[in-house]
């Protein structure tokens, strides 16, 4: 037996595109500012699958720590252009430097590479050829938009 590994390859599965609604402000708490960001319209695509996102079944439940740092609890609901539903849950962290996160704060467009935002993600489904999501182990790299954000979920392999 040999001791070495196989090194993990990514492989894209979707780049999703979606809009924001209206932050409802739970207020701070002891872990930090509570907040709840729906999702209310979007696209997905990837070299396999593509649809759309389902409002009233997304949103990110999010904490926002003293420095600006937002730690996310994100889940959605997407459904393919053939039919199928597919349950999306990603736990992530956004960092930055504090001017930064100020800038994003004002909602303004600051390029994805100036800040740290990334998930991991599992997803579920009934559908039977598209089972092999069940059994992924999914990463995502994000990038917030004024009106939206950006998931681009990738298989690691």
């Amino acid at each position: 037996m040999s001791d070495h590994l196989p090194k993990p390859q990514l492989s894209l599965v979707y780049r999703l595109e979606a809009r924001l609604g209206e932050p409802l402000e739970l207020g701070e708490t002891a872990l930090g500012l509570r907040r709840i960001v729906p999702q209310t319209a979007g696209t997905f695509r990837g070299p396999e699958i593509s649809g759309r996102l389902l409002p009233g079944a997304s949103a990110d439940w999010q904490t926002v720590l003293r420095d600006g740092t937002a730690l996310a609890d994100i889940r959605y609901t997407l459904q393919t252009d053939s039919g199928n539903l597919l349950y999306v849950r990603s736990q992530g962290v956004r960092h930055g430097s504090p001017e930064v996160l100020a800038r994003l704060a004002r909602g303004e467009d600051v390029n994805a590479g100036e800040y740290t935002f990334r998930t991991t993600t599992q997803i579920e489904t009934a559908a039977p050829e598209l089972d092999w999501l069940n059994k992924g182990v999914f990463i995502g790299v994000g990038g917030r938009r004024p009106a939206g954000v950006i998931y681009e979920t990738y298989l690691v392999g």
